[in-house]
């Protein structure tokens, strides 16, 4: 999949503040097909970078917000503490998203 110009400018911001490198994509359960943005796994973090939060993207909207419902419950299940950045966030300020995750990773 390809990364999101909000994906890449997450990533090179933590990159730039020193955080551990995160799992791409990663999946977090073996009998269904969900990705995370990021994840740490040995921290159990997460991290979703939610587009089109001004466009009505598919996040928003009835289906694509229920799938993310179903998939969120599940990573929570399964021991993980997710971030969730709207591209507003990222766009705006993407250090300042980072700087929740390192707090969260220092905290894990």
């Amino acid at each position: 999949m390809p990364e999101s110009v909000l994906e890449r400018d997450f990533l090179l911001a933590c990159r730039e503040m020193g955080l551990p490198e995160s799992e791409r994509e990663y999946r977090f359960d073996a009998k269904r097909r969900w990705r995370i943005d990021f994840a740490w796994p040995e921290h159990r973090v997460a991290v979703e970078i939610e587009g089109g939060d001004w466009s009505g993207g598919r996040h928003l909207r009835g289906k694509g917000f229920n799938l993310d419902a179903e998939k969120y419950n599940a990573l929570t299940i399964a021991g993980y503490r997710l971030l969730r950045f709207t591209g507003t966030m990222i766009e705006t300020d993407p250090f300042g998203c980072v700087r929740i995750v390192k707090e969260l990773l220092d905290h894990a």
